[in-house]
């Protein structure tokens, strides 16, 4: 029997089963939009691609929609044409839940049974209708809630692994909670009370009275939140800062277009902010008999840092080598060379941790802490006066707030594209063909003020190499992408209420062009120590002496 996919909790899952069918909830995540794409609007958001992309991959031939936004709207108008569906059906619901919304919900209600019923060849079963409500429980004992749109279930699964407390997921089709409506004989009867029920649950935020959805997050079993939101969907944000401003536990928001891209960044903050929230159990040591030596290797995009601390917490080694082709391979050779600078072997050792985006695929570490809570550690270590960091490495920017014991307070990072990090400055000196050295410094030279307004890297290098052709100096040209770079960092600094004394760690601290930006566009100075771009691996050698 073919399963009858939907994605919306007012999806009338009792009555597609008392006329024989499967419903299933739709919550796979893509792995890219390819064949939604061929078919549907560039604009139209991940959560709506998604839908198209997973009928249009196959094995879809029974799907329910309801009008939650514009975007199931457009979707069900495509997958009409394209499609290829044996029935698809959209439910047309208001946004109230009493009087005239009631009326209209029993009507399409009607409308959705004698299209089904005549599409299955099946009658409508009293019985099954009844024993198919199943009210959503909530999650008892303290656990970790997950609000807002609409998630994948793999992402899910990332924020179950991550958490150190049991998770709840608790978004959008999730929190489903129809209450089983009183019996009657007279079916017009039994859909007003189903249709009374059905919009009576737990709201989402497409109704007009959302407030019994603080039940949510009003939980003293809560110990923290992880809220989601879709790129390009304002429906949760608005939520977001109000749970966001009334809860005292942790918050973080994470953001999808709907697919599984990006899961490094989403491993990364899922993680950093579970650091936060309780310390792991201390792993057993590889070698537990080293001489009181400790290794931060820090495997990032573009270099492999390596930090050796010798009992004392003084560093003995500092190796910054390319990351090349295979993080393993690159990290392996960093220690490698940070050994031999030391005068050191392996078995020196007592205990090593790894961080970066490639620290999971790192195996000689004794454990894997994230690099926000590294950069923090590290930052603190050099400055205890320090209170908020800025790192921009080669693929992310984040901003990082310090509590005065150098934890994390908050921390917000960029999204998934490039701009106004050390790989969009990278690009932008290869397009001026200067070297990482010459981009460095040649826009303190500037004499004419150049906007760069694009927010993509690849179209701010089509407008540098427009800029060229006009015949622009250099200078301008650099200077004007400083402050790109720089308008980025100050937009993340204010959004996680970034206070002085201010660092700036990673590659681009040696840009003196973007330092000085930065500190123009957030009116204080930066301080930058000779060992910022090793900030990470430094804080990774120090938790590894905590081992």
């Amino acid at each position: 029997m073919a399963q009858t996919c939907y994605v919306c909790k007012y999806t009338p899952t009792e009555l597609l089963k008392a006329l024989g069918g499967d419903p299933v909830l739709l919550d796979r995540a893509p792995e890219n939009f390819e064949l939604a794409d061929q078919v549907a609007h560039p604009n139209l958001c991940g959560f709506g691609k998604g839908v198209i992309q997973a009928v249009r991959a196959g094995g879809i031939k029974e799907l329910v929609l309801v009008n939650c936004c514009d975007t199931i709207r457009s979707a069900y108008d495509i997958l009409l044409e394209y499609g290829d569906l044996d029935f698809l059906y959209l439910l047309d619901l208001l946004h109230g839940a009493d009087g005239c919304s009631v009326d209209h919900a029993r009507d399409q209600l009607m409308d959705l049974a004698e299209a089904y019923a005549a599409y299955k060849g099946t009658a409508f079963d009293p019985a099954a209708f009844f024993a198919a409500f199943d009210p959503y429980t909530p999650a008892k004992g303290p656990h970790i809630a997950v609000l807002g749109a609409h998630m994948g279930r793999e992402l899910f699964q990332m924020v179950e692994k991550a958490m150190p407390l049991p998770a709840e997921n608790a978004t959008c089709a999730n929190n489903r909670s129809v209450a089983k409506p009183e019996e009657e004989t007279d079916f017009a009867a039994l859909m007003t009370a189903y249709a009374r029920t059905l919009l009576g649950q737990l709201p989402c935020m497409r109704m007009t009275d959302k407030t019994a959805r603080r039940a949510l997050y009003n939980d003293p079993d809560l110990a923290g939140v992880v809220y989601h939101t879709i790129k390009f969907c304002d429906y949760y944000g608005f939520e977001y800062a109000d749970v966001k401003e009334k809860l005292t536990v942790p918050v973080l928001k994470i953001e999808s277009d709907g697919t599984r891209q990006s899961e490094g960044q989403l491993r990364t903050r899922l993680e950093a902010f579970a650091e936060g929230l309780a310390p792991a159990d201390a792993p057993v040591k590889k070698n537990a008999g080293g001489r009181g030596y400790y290794a931060g290797v820090d495997s990032g995009s573009t270099t492999t840092d390596v930090v050796i601390l010798d009992k004392d917490r003084q560093m003995v080694a500092k190796v910054i080598l390319p990351t090349g082709a295979g993080a393993e391979k690159g990290a392996a050779r960093a220690l490698e060379e940070a050994l031999a600078q030391a005068g050191l072997t392996e078995a020196d050792l007592t205990a090593t941790v790894t961080t970066g985006y490639g620290r999971a695929a790192i195996d000689l570490g004794d454990k894997s802490v994230t690099e926000i809570t590294c950069h923090a550690r590290g930052a603190h270590f050099l400055n205890p006066d320090v209170r908020t960091v800025i790192d921009i490495g080669g693929q992310d920017s984040k901003v990082i707030r310090l509590d005065d014991r150098g934890g994390v307070a908050s921390f917000v990072m960029n999204d998934k594209c490039a701009a106004g990090t050390g790989r969009f400055l990278e690009m932008m000196a290869k397009t001026l063909e200067l070297s990482l050295e010459e981009i460095s410094t040649i826009g303190l030279q500037w004499k004419e003020e150049i906007t760069i307004s694009s927010m993509c890297t690849v179209f701010a290098d089509s407008e540098v190499v427009s800029l060229v052709a006009r015949n622009k100096a250099l200078p301008d040209i650099v200077h004007g992408l400083n402050n790109s770079v720089a308008s980025r960092a100050a937009a993340l600094f204010r959004r996680v209420k970034g206070e002085p004394v201010c660092m700036m760690t990673g590659g681009v601290a040696r840009n003196a062009g973007v330092v000085k930006a930065i500190e123009g566009a957030l009116d204080l100075p930066l301080f930058i120590h000779e060992d910022a771009q090793v900030c990470g691996a430094l804080g990774a050698a120090l938790f590894a002496a905590d081992l």
